[in-house]
Order: structure tokens, then sequence, then C-alpha cells
């Protein structure tokens, strides 16, 4: 596959616009298009700034049949990204814990755990979401997606609340505004009163990492950190 077609098909998989991914970059729409249209390439910062905004290395992006894991991911297997998977994984956060919905029994002593399924057809399969973790203020856990009872992506994360003020509600409000081209935990800002969310990710569906944040006014009044991805 040319860069060329690895550059449209990342950027169609983690559902950008050539604008957007061009904001992301610092750079034009028109770059991005002559990108994609093989009628120029980006210089070695850019295809840096590529490969991390999309969780590859700069090797597979820049060589023909380089990481076989990789280009089977890119080109689709069961278990890869998908806009269908994006959004069943918005769906089930929405029906668990943002959605204040009820947790089933735990796996582990003391843990809250929470699952979601639908069976999408025999092209998709049958998909399930489960979110366990530990503690309250202080807290760590995992969200991972099945296919058919085969695990294929995985998310931990850990993060603490830091002032009284901090409001669950909130964070399960900002959560619930999921969506799929950002479907970690919540969206890129979310504010509701004097309460503001932002959250900020580096790579995409296949490999990544961020981090977000709750303000109460100018304080910090909670964070989490993130990361995780495909697995195999």
């Amino acid at each position: 596959m040319s860069l060329a077609k690895k550059i449209a098909c990342l950027r169609k998989r983690n559902l950008m616009s050539q604008e957007e991914l061009s904001q992301r970059l610092g750079v034009s729409r028109q770059a991005v298009s002559k990108w994609e249209a093989s009628e120029s390439v980006p210089d070695i910062s850019n295809l840096v700034r590529l490969s991390a905004l999309f969780g590859v290395s700069v090797d597979f992006m820049v060589k023909d049949g380089c990481g076989t894991a990789e280009t089977e991911t890119l080109s689709g297997t069961a278990f890869s990204d998908s806009a269908e998977t994006r959004e069943f994984l918005c769906r089930a956060k929405r029906a668990t814990y943002a959605g204040k919905g009820s947790e089933i029994q735990p796996c582990r002593k003391n843990s809250h755990d929470l699952f979601y399924s639908e069976d999408l057809g025999a092209e998709l399969g049958k998909l399930e979401y489960y979110d366990t973790y530990l503690g309250g203020k202080n807290f760590s856990g995992e969200e991972a997606l099945w296919k058919d009872g085969i695990p294929f992506w995985a998310m931990n994360y850990s993060g603490r609340v830091l002032d009284e003020s901090f409001s669950g509600d909130f964070l399960k409000s900002a959560l619930y505004a999921v969506e799929p081209k950002l479907p970690f935990r919540g969206p890129e800002f979310f504010r509701d009163g004097d309460r503001t969310y932002v959250c900020k990710v580096c790579g995409g569906f296949e490999w990544f990492s961020g981090n977000e944040a709750i303000f109460h006014g100018a304080r910090k009044v909670y964070e989490c950190v993130f990361h995780g991805g495909i697995v195999r």
C-alpha cells in the first residue's frame, strides 16, 4: 500500500476529514489533499506527527509491506478499527457508567463491574463491552471489547479526585457526550455552568494514550490518565 493510500485510510479510520487532519497537524487542507493524491509527500516532521496521531510507526508509513500486523489492522481484519466498532463503544459507554447503568456481579472483591453487549448479525458478530474498576476517590480500571468471545481492544485508566467540589454527575455527563471520532473517554471539550471537562489524546484506536481533567472555575478538581489499543 502506498504512503498516499495509508494516509487516506488512516484518516478515514479515525473519522477525520481532510480539514480536521490538517488542523491537527498545523498544515493546509490542500497539503493533505496532495499527500493523498500522491502529488506530494509529507516532510519528516509531518511523518512523525502522522505516526504519533494514528498510533503507527514511521517505518510502516514509508515502507511498502512494512509491519504485517499493522498492515492487517489497516486493511480491516475482524478485530480492527471501524466506524461500527467506534459507534458500538460509544453506545456501550452511554449504557453503562456514563448513563448511570446498573453494575453486574463483580469479578473481583470490591470491584465495580459494568457490561453491555449487542448482536450485530452474521457480518459483524456479537460485540461485548466490559468496564471494571477499583476504588472511588482514587481509582483504576479497564474497559475492553470482545467480538464473538475473543478480546480485541482494551484501555486502562487511573484517576483521582483533587477537590471536594468535584461532581460525579458532571463527569458522567461529559463521558456521555463521547463521540465516535474520539471514543476513548469524553469529547475534547465539555462545559456546564462553571465546570469544564477537557480531554487530550495522542495516537489512534490501534495505539493511544491520553489524559482528561475537570476544572471548577480555574481550579483543577479531577484528573485521569489512560492508554490502550488493539490486542491480539
